[in-house]
């Protein structure tokens, strides 16, 4: 099991920026394929980017405006959301995955954070 910490969620005008960061504490962290996820009040759980180290996805809704990176010495994984719009509005969660069977099925994901909330006003 891999303990995940998201930060970086606050309050912030719709059109500005967040980082978000997820810290694993786990002593193979390069091995994990890693995801954002996000829900808002009364919806499902969607999956916003995953990435490995190899590749990377994102969510047809989030294309071109955020990106997903990891540092592997660091445990860390990061999301910069640029161009923030209010339905952006979330708590955000990431989680982890040891090897790779898919990024979008959360299912597929074996440890998550507490989530971190990210709000965007109009």
């Amino acid at each position: 099991q891999v303990q995940l910490v998201e930060s970086g969620g606050r309050l912030v005008q719709a059109g500005g920026s967040l980082r978000l960061s997820c810290a694993a504490s786990v002593r193979t962290f390069s091995i994990y394929t890693m995801g954002w996820f996000r829900q808002a009040p009364g919806k499902e759980r969607d999956f916003v980017a995953g990435i490995n180290s190899w590749n990377s996805d994102y969510a047809d809704s989030v294309k071109g405006r955020f990106t997903i990176s990891r540092d592997d010495a660091k445990n860390t994984m990061y999301l910069q959301m640029n161009s923030l719009k209010p339905e952006d509005t979330a708590v955000y969660y990431c989680a982890a995955q040891l090897g790779y069977q898919g990024y979008r099925n959360p299912r597929l994901f074996g440890s998550w954070g507490q989530g971190t909330q990210v709000t965007v006003s109009s």
